[in-house]
């Protein structure tokens, strides 16, 4: 996926964790403004959430089975409900899809690519699923992916299980998909890095899949 020469470069944020949702959207579509009129190079924002549930573009109400423990905001990613909060790992990359050479369907792969390589790295083999965006394990899925494209550029992003509550999922239908478990690093190998550990393995494991150089900012 992308140019596999690392001839571009980028900038990635570890924003922190218990980040509210409206606040790192907002700041999502300050920085594709800038990306669109290049001002800034591609950008990667990494953080943990503060629990929420985000209804996608393609979400029904009976997603929805019961009363909820956090807020439902209604956002404009593709996909259905999912759940952010503490020990999930979100990553938010705003790129130029014209300057990778990709179009939205390869840069969806090329994130699954990406989380799949890291997982690798904790000795968790994961995959795709033939029809269904994100990534998968034997025992459930353990990320899910949820993009927009505006002008060329991307925002929204993906969502990783590290140390997840998984009980938290239990009053929706994660994703649309009501026949399958999902789970968490922590669930299948008994523990979990620190969050801050897990971004870099993928922000890693992105630029390779992406072909950018990430620089800390």
């Amino acid at each position: 996926m992308g140019s596999g020469t690392m001839t571009h470069h980028g900038e990635v944020h570890w924003l922190g964790e218990g980040i509210d949702y409206a606040w790192a959207w907002g700041l999502q579509r300050e920085l594709l403004e800038e990306r669109v009129a290049g001002e800034r190079s591609d950008t990667l924002l990494l953080l943990g959430h503060a629990p929420v549930y985000t209804a996608g573009r393609r979400s029904v109400p009976e997603d929805v089975l019961a009363q909820l423990d956090a807020p439902l905001i209604e956002t404009d990613r593709g996909g259905q409900t999912t759940y952010h909060g503490p020990g999930q790992l979100v990553g938010y990359p705003i790129v130029s899809l014209a300057d990778l050479g990709l179009g939205p369907k390869r840069y969806v792969e090329a994130i699954e690519s990406a989380l799949i390589a890291a997982l690798a790295e904790y000795g968790v083999p994961a995959h795709r699923e033939a029809g269904l965006t994100g990534v998968w394990t034997d025992a459930g899925k353990i990320a899910a992916i949820g993009v927009k494209v505006s002008r060329g550029v991307t925002m929204h992003g993906f969502a990783l299980n590290v140390a997840t509550d998984l009980r938290a999922y239990e009053p929706i239908v994660p994703c649309g998909i009501g026949d399958r478990p999902v789970t968490s690093l922590r669930a299948l190998v008994g523990r979990a890095p620190e969050l801050k550990e897990a971004a870099y393995v993928v922000t890693e494991a992105l630029g390779a899949s992406l072909g950018i150089a990430w620089r800390a900012r």
